[in-house]
This record gives structure tokens, sequence and C-alpha cells, in this order.
């Protein structure tokens, strides 16, 4: 494991949302720079930020058009550099968001392949996945979300979300030989596809970047076995390149399989909303921490996928995500400290959600923006203060990326920070906890002693430190022995120590 990973704490950054410095209604890269001091002093040591890449933003930037090009909204290569460079200078480490799965149809490889036919094919031929004929489908492919149909003379196209997101061709696992379209991974098509991606992970990294956050990791390769043989294998060999190449970039999976994702070479791994992971037990659906849920289901998985795991990386529990509702959506300030002491007592790298640390609330039913849809209500402006458009942006409202909470009485950074019992002040403190005890860092030991079931605190060791949760109305009292004494848990309380 690389040294840095072993105390980051990141912090997400939708860029669009996060400050605007130049007046457009939409935040760039400039404000992310300007806001480094306050991520720092929040106590974050990394950063995850979604998308930046030219795109038309049918999928928020999801749909890449150049891979090599900051997207102009948000700034220039030489903005990335600088800002590369300006969190190093604090001790700090960044994570672009990386999508090797699918381009945009606007993307000039999508343009190209377009263009080849079996009798005339380019460089750009097996570029994706195309079906040779209108007549032809996709059915029984795996890992494709649906196919574009009619779209050029070439016939179908795989795609891995959105219509506009053609799925980049990596290859076919287990293969029907009788569909020459459905090359294997050792094709020089699929071979160039590899490639392809591999250049631009190295331009950015060469550019200063600390590695990526990757989309939709497990989607590559198609009609892969369920031990995940052919995408494992794929990604082990990309992590061989790092190691030799860049040994300090590091790899964060949207996968959600950590058993696989830590043994295709990956440093971390994400517990997902959706999925077998029962993440949304914790924060969202009769979630624990409002003192209705049940972590029983949650924990078995959880011993499960450590077990399979082993110590190779990090399973990391994000507070949110811009794919998911706020936790405020769930669990009020009381409940969402307590949630909070989890996350950042836990192994594995935290991941705070910008916004989350002064609780900013999920917007429901906003106007869905670049393919938002009813994920646009987790991705409303930073609210900084108390100023025009809450500090984000002195662009007149109408022209702000998304509309802002409406509420006047909105939770904004500065207010936080001038009350000693925020939420704010709250998460620094624990962050500072976490920093100064060996214990509570990302790859130390983990016991669990209650599991949290229904009625029940959560209770847990790291190294020999307890870690004691109580979301419900009534006391426990917890005897530990080894002459420690014991802990009253009072209602809606937690203990460290």
């Amino acid at each position: 494991m690389k040294e840095w990973l072993k105390t980051a704490v990141f912090y997400e950054i939708y860029p669009q949302s996060f400050y605007d410095t130049n007046g457009d209604g939409i935040g760039d890269l400039k404000g992310i720079i300007e806001k480094l001091d306050y991520i720092k002093s929040l106590g974050c040591n990394a950063i995850w930020m979604n998308p930046c890449f030219e795109s038309p933003f049918h999928d928020a930037g999801y749909d890449i058009s150049d891979y090599y090009k900051i997207a102009p909204r948000y700034g220039t290569n030489a903005d990335a550099r600088r800002l590369f460079s300006e969190v190093h200078k604090r001790d700090m480490h960044i994570l672009l968001d990386l999508v090797p799965g699918h381009t945009s149809v606007d993307h000039p490889w999508f343009r190209e392949s377009m263009k080849s036919s079996v009798k005339n094919p380019n460089q750009y031929h097996h570029r994706y996945i195309w079906t040779e004929s209108a007549w032809v489908g996709l059915e029984g492919v795996t890992n494709i979300r649906g196919s574009l149909s009619g779209f050029c003379e070439r016939g179908n196209c795989a795609v891995n979300f959105f219509t506009t997101q053609p799925a980049l061709n990596y290859g076919f696992y287990n293969r029907d030989s009788s569909k020459p379209w459905q090359i294997p991974m050792t094709h020089p098509g699929a071979r160039a596809t590899k490639e392809a991606m591999w250049d631009i992970m190295k331009f950015w990294l060469s550019m200063g970047c600390d590695g990526f956050r990757v989309d939709m990791a497990s989607s590559l390769v198609k009609n892969d076995d369920e031990a995940g043989t052919g995408i494992i294998t794929f990604w082990q060999e990309i992590r061989e390149r790092l190691d030799r190449d860049f040994p300090e970039a590091a790899m964060v999976s949207e996968w959600g399989e950590p058993d696989k994702s830590l043994r295709a070479g990956f440093d971390m791994d994400f517990l997902l909303h959706f999925g077998p992971s029962h993440y949304l037990d914790l924060f969202r659906v009769n979630p624990y921490f409002s003192g209705k849920g049940d972590l029983t289901e949650f924990w078995k998985y959880y011993a499960m996928i450590r077990e399979k795991a082993g110590e190779q990386g990090l399973i990391c529990i994000p507070s949110g995500n811009h794919d998911m509702d706020r936790i405020s959506f769930h669990l009020n300030e009381e409940e969402r400290k307590l949630a909070f002491v989890f996350l950042l007592t836990m192994p594995g790298a935290p991941f705070i959600y910008y916004g989350d640390e002064i609780g900013m609330k999920y917007i429901a039913d906003q106007p869905s923006v670049e393919g938002g849809y009813e994920r646009t209500g987790a991705r409303t402006p930073m609210q900084w203060d108390k100023t025009l458009n809450a500090g984000f942006s002195s662009s007149p409202e109408k022209n702000l990326y998304i509309p802002l909470d409406k509420d006047e009485n909105r939770p904004d950074v500065m207010s936080q920070m001038e009350n000693k019992d925020s939420l704010w002040h709250f998460i620094r403190h624990l962050l500072e906890l976490r920093q100064s005890n060996k214990d509570l860092q990302n790859s130390s030991s983990f016991e669990l002693l209650v599991k949290g079931g229904k009625e029940e605190p959560l209770i847990y060791k790291r190294g020999k430190t307890w870690v004691a949760i109580n979301p419900h109305d009534k006391e426990f009292l917890i005897k530990r022995g080894n002459g420690l004494s014991p802990i009253t848990l009072q209602p809606k309380s937690w203990f460290i120590g």
C-alpha cells in the first residue's frame, strides 16, 4: 500500500457545483484551488474530483469527447496542472475520475468508427462493439445497458449507460465464435483500446495527478465469467504498468466487490448504494443510525468481503456521492453525528461528499440537469456563506448550474465554522482524532464486538481503541473486562477510547 493512502481522508468534489470564480454560474478549477485551504482545514488530505474533461454533458461529464482536454467551462489544462501543484504544496493528493468504459457519441473515435465497415475497416473499426448489421442484436451480451440502433450504416452499437455513451471494446472473455464481432481480449483491436486508455492515464499522471477513481470499473470486458477472470486480468496488467512507471499512483474502483477489485490491483473499492452490500442499511433505508434499523445483514456481507479480500487493500464507506440522495435526507443532525463517528473510525479511507460536512440537504423534485434526473437534488451548489447565491457564484441566480436550496435557513460553511457545536466542527474533531490515533487509521485492525442488530448498540475495536455507538433511546452498560472500566452509553451517544 502506498504510504500516503494509510492516512488518506478523501473529499469528493463535483466541480460544476463547488465554487465559481468567473461568474458564469458553473464551478471551475480555479474555484477548487481557492478552496483547497478550506478542505485541508476540515481535515481532509485527499480529493476525488468528478470528471472535468471536454464533453457535451449529456451525463454531467461522464460522456467524454476529449480525454486530453479540460472542459473549457472548468478552465484549461494549465489550470489542471496548477491545481495538482497547489494540492501537493499542501501535502495533499488528488484523484481524477477516469471513465474507461465508454465515450460520448461526439468523441472522434466514435465518429471514425461509424465510418468503418467489414469490407473497408479503419483503425477504429473495433474501438466500439458493433454487431455489423442493423438486424443483429446484442441479446445475451453481459455488462451493457442497451444499444444504439440505426445510428449509422454499421448497425447496432453497445452502450454502457445512456444511449449517448457507446461502450468501448476491450474484448469478450467468453465469445460466440459464430459472431465475429465478439472479438477476444487478445485481439489487436481490443488491445488498441487498452493502449489508448493507458496513454490517457499516463498523460494525466505525468501532468501531476495522483491516480484515478475508475467509473464502472468492472464493466469493460464483456461476457466475463462469474469470477470476473477477464476484467481482473485486464486491471492486473494496468496495475503492473502503474507500479513500474508511477509507483505512487492510486486507483479506487466503482465496483462494489472488493474481493475482486482489490485482487485486480485496485488500492480501494467502495461499498456501493446498489448491489449486495447493504450500504443503504447504514444511512438511508431504515437507517441504523436513526435508531430504526438493523446492521445484521450489513456485517454478514462486510465479513465475507474482508475475508475474501484479505489485507490487499482498503474497503471504503462514503458519506454519499453524486449518484444518491444526501445523508441529511434520512438523518437529522444528531443522527448524522453518530453516523460520522462510524464513518470516521472504520477501516478504509473515508470519503466525504462535498457539503455533507455542513448537512446540505437533498433537494427533491429538482428539474433534471445534464442527465441527473433524481440525482440532481444531490448536486446543488455548495453553500459557503449567506451572501449572494450562498457565496457559490456572482452569476445571476437564473444562470446557476443547478438551482440553490431555497430555504433561508439552509446551512452554510461560514455559519458552521462560527458555531463550535456544529456538524462541521464535530467532523473536524473526529478527523483530528483519527489522524492522531494510529488505531483509527485506514489499515489498522478491526474487530466487531456487538453488531448493531435491532435495538442493539454498535461496538467494535480498532487495535486497542474501542468505538461504541448508541442510536437508540435507551441506555446501555458495556462491560469490557481486562481491567478496563465499563462504558455507559447514554441514549443517542457515542464513545471512543
